[in-house]
């Protein structure tokens, strides 16, 4: 398994994931780019704590926003979900050989336990 440093902006891309209002509004976004007050009426919030929850994930660069003449929608963004998604592969990866060997020598020992089996089943008892 290769290392990677957690960087700073890797630190704030799970501090940020790790609310689930957070996750919420990233899902939100990720179908269609939303204002405050369209993500307000989405969530049953109010206007200051959802602009706290965008605040915490334009920090983390997880969202940004853009000017559409009077409306300002926030959108996702999506380098720091693939840099997330890299490091959590190396640990997939990681498990999944461990798995893999593991699948095999229970396979080994099912193998030998039929062996066994048959093995006793030929020899006559005394």
């Amino acid at each position: 398994m290769s290392v990677i440093v957690a960087s700073h902006s890797l630190d704030a891309t799970f501090s940020a994931l790790a609310d689930p209002t957070r996750r919420a509004i990233l899902a939100k976004l990720a179908e269609r780019d939303l204002t405050v007050n369209e993500l307000t009426a989405e969530f049953d919030m109010t206007q200051p704590a959802i602009s706290r929850h965008l605040k915490v994930l334009e920090k983390a660069g997880l969202i940004a926003g853009s000017r559409e003449a009077q409306r300002r929608p926030r959108h996702l963004m999506p380098e720091p979900l693939a840099e997330a998604t890299a490091y959590l592969e190396n640990y997939r990866k990681f498990w999944e050989e461990r798995f893999e060997r593991l699948d095999s020598l229970l396979e080994e020992m099912k193998m030998l336990q039929k062996t066994e089996k048959a093995s006793k089943k030929r020899r006559p008892h005394r």
